[in-house]
């Protein structure tokens, strides 16, 4: 068969969707912790002066407001339910303020800051996030105050000189950490904004607290700290008018910042360059589309975690229930009819005696092997021939694939019950015997050996090994107790001549012949069970790209099954309701979703929930170790790789969901994909009973 090579191009398309995603989850990640921002002072010692900061000649230098007024400024908005309320008192009152705005609240309410321009407000920029600038680290900052500034210029059409740091109040707070931000800030060009009151006062709060706070001592011109968003403003909205009253009361004259400083209103706030304001619509647009895609992907993996929880409380809880279904299956009279066994080979020379020997060493009473020699060019079938068995008869035919191969043996077999093994896996002398003894019972079409993993050194062995006896034999084990077994796999499998008659024989179809056979068995009324006594030891891959060659082929083949019996789903009986959903679930559906897992966990750091992260990747370790373990004990196998099952989570899981991406795009692209012949190496070790 003419190998070719996969295209690439869709791995860059991955690759983009996959900067999209992060993208999206970062943007999602800076705007997360506004919710849940609170206001308070900075702690500090030393006064920085005046409340208006900015860049002087000797370095930086501060300015109050002159006496008698007051400059009404608000904090962590724009929200949708306080802002309007606050901009409808500053308009009966007809009093201009200063809104510092956070930016992704401009990106998630756009209107309001045109509403804020349009009455006349000025607006002062509070960062992208509401983060505390000084435990942030110089890009960080440089990345709010940016993105913040593309927010206005994407909603309201301008850029803004004023800046308030997130968790500033007083100039008496500024401590030595405050001032080097406040140097930074003002060198980028801002004037930066602190406060002479701060209204808040949360040991005391309600109306009377604001306006009492808010009040000078004195005559002093006055920037006094209100919130318009990051909370409950229902305080201020009330007090609000009594406050203005009180101040007029007072003398006092209400001004902007910029104004109060003499400014003019282009000193503070500058028209857009177009380009600008496109940049700052393509953000808000993106923003919206993060936020959507984060929930809706959120709510997605929900059902899918739900199932793969059910489904490892189920392993569990069942497993033990299999082990005496298994038992009061070959009660009785030893049941031991004459058997084919059937090895197709291709390339084999590596193992292919070791497997034959195996076979004809057995304890089987009628046995016969027919070796089916795939057009191979290393000599397989001549070191058949040179066994001399008189159990085994060598048939060659041209390379047609596995799945010829098998069709050629069951046509040579001489008698009714087939066992089917890969020409690399070795079986033990009882396989044989337990392996068939299920089909004593007529409705019983096919029965599933329990594959190990003969080659189990270094960390790739190992993590096989695991997830073949916690992963695939847990798995047949909860299906065969639900009726719906979907693959025998191709290493250790007995079946009934006629139940693979019924089904149609051996198809070409599919690059999953043991998949495609065993489902066809299921709906030509067969029953498929498993028998976890009859062990195989098998050669899994060694490197790690013929692991990728193999578990692409599964992958493909596994779509490609699903896809040619899709009509069972509308046949009564378990293959419909639970094996082909089951399949389509766990093996391609969560596979998928398990990239989206760990952007999901990046996105969890980058939000500050790193111990929750670290805390829930544990618990599942602990989980995945507990429920391997336990899988270790129903095979009666020792418990040392279980160590290298927690890092088994750090590059195997993402190699295979990898692999299963790989396999979807090669399937929606329509991919001829060839059969990869494997590398052996011959390490079986089959442990002595």
């Amino acid at each position: 068969m003419t190998a070719r090579r996969s295209p690439r191009a869709h791995w860059g398309l991955l690759a983009a969707a996959l900067l999209a995603v992060l993208t999206a989850v970062l943007l999602e990640s800076l705007s997360d912790g506004v919710g849940r921002a609170a206001t308070g002072a900075v702690s500090g010692g030393s006064s920085a002066g005046g409340s208006i900061i900015f860049q002087g000649p000797a370095g930086l230098a501060s300015r109050s407001l002159p006496d008698k007024t007051v400059a009404l400024t608000f904090d962590d908005g724009p929200d949708p339910r306080w802002t309007p309320a606050i901009l409808q008192v500053l308009a009966h009152e007809h009093i201009p303020a200063t809104f510092f705005v956070v930016g992704s609240r401009v990106t998630a309410h756009p209107t309001l800051v045109q509403r804020e321009r349009r009455d006349g407000h000025e607006l002062g920029n509070h960062t992208w996030s509401h983060t505390d600038l000084t435990g942030t680290a110089p890009w960080r900052r440089r990345l709010e105050l940016n993105l913040t500034q593309l927010s206005l210029e994407g909603s309201a059409g301008v850029t803004t000189a004023l800046m308030r740091p997130p968790y500033s109040s007083e100039p008496s707070a500024v401590g030595d950490r405050e001032r080097n931000v406040l140097k930074s800030l003002t060198a980028a060009g801002y004037v930066v904004v602190l406060s002479d009151v701060d209204t808040d006062d949360w040991r005391r709060p309600g109306p009377a607290a604001i306006i009492r706070n808010g009040l000078p001592a004195g005559t002093a011109g006055t920037i006094v700290l209100m919130h318009d968003g990051g909370g409950d403003r229902s305080q201020t909205v009330a007090a609000l008018p009594t406050l203005i009253a009180e101040y007029r009361s007072r003398g006092y004259s209400f001004t902007t910042v910029s104004g109060g400083l003499g400014l003019t209103p282009t000193a503070a706030e500058q028209p857009a360059r177009e380009v600008s304001r496109l940049q700052g619509k393509v953000l808000m647009l993106a923003t919206r589309s993060a936020h959507v895609f984060v929930v809706v992907v959120t709510w997605a993996l929900i059902p899918l975690g739900l199932l793969s929880i059910l489904r490892s409380l189920l392993v569990v809880a069942l497993a033990r229930r299999h082990v005496r279904l298994s038992a009061r299956r070959v009660a009785g009279a030893e049941f031991l009819p004459p058997v084919s066994v059937l090895v197709p080979a291709y390339n084999e020379a590596v193992g292919i005696e070791r497997a034959v020997r195996a076979l004809v060493a057995g304890d089987y009473p009628e046995l016969e092997v027919v070796v089916i020699d795939d057009g191979s060019t290393d000599g397989t079938g001549d070191l058949v021939a040179a066994l001399g068995l008189d159990q085994v008869r060598l048939v060659r035919q041209p390379n047609g694939g596995k799945a010829a191969a098998l069709a050629t043996g069951v046509a040579a077999a001489s008698h009714d019950v087939l066992v089917m093994l890969d020409g690399d896996t070795v079986f033990e002398p009882d396989t044989i015997r337990k392996l068939v003894q299920p089909l004593r019972d007529p409705t019983v079409g096919a029965v599933s050996g329990n594959t190990k993993v003969g080659n189990r050194r270094g960390l790739l062995g190992r993590w096989q090994h695991l997830e073949y006896v916690s992963g695939f034999n847990l798995d047949r084990r909860l299906l065969d107790l639900l009726g719906c077994i979907t693959t025998v796999p191709g290493a250790a499998g007995a079946f009934r001549r006629d139940a693979v008659v019924a089904a149609g024989g051996l198809s070409t179809d599919t690059l999953a012949e043991d998949t495609d056979l065993t489902v066809a068995v299921l709906r030509a009324g067969y029953r498929v069970v498993h028998e976890e006594r009859a062990r195989a030891w098998t050669e899994a891959p060694s490197t790690v790209t013929d692991l990728w060659r193999q578990r692409w082929r599964w992958g493909y083949g596994t779509l490609q099954c699903i896809w040619k019996h899709r009509g069972a789903v509308r046949e009564s009986g378990t293959l419909g309701r639970i094996g082909l959903p089951y399949m389509l679930a766990f093996q391609v559906l969560l596979p998928l979703a398990a990239p989206l897992i760990d952007v999901f966990a990046l996105h969890g750091v980058l939000v500050g929930e790193g111990r929750r992260v670290a805390v829930v990747w544990l618990a599942y370790a602990l989980v995945s170790v507990a429920i391997a373990g336990y899988a270790l004990h129903l095979d009666k196998e020792r418990y040392g790789p279980l160590w290298s099952l927690p890092l088994q989570q750090l590059f195997y899981r993402q190699l295979i969901y990898l692999v299963v991406i790989q396999s979807v795009v090669s399937a929606l692209s329509g991919l001829h994909l060839p059969w990869h012949k494997l590398e052996r190496t011959g390490e079986v070790v089959v442990p002595s009973s």
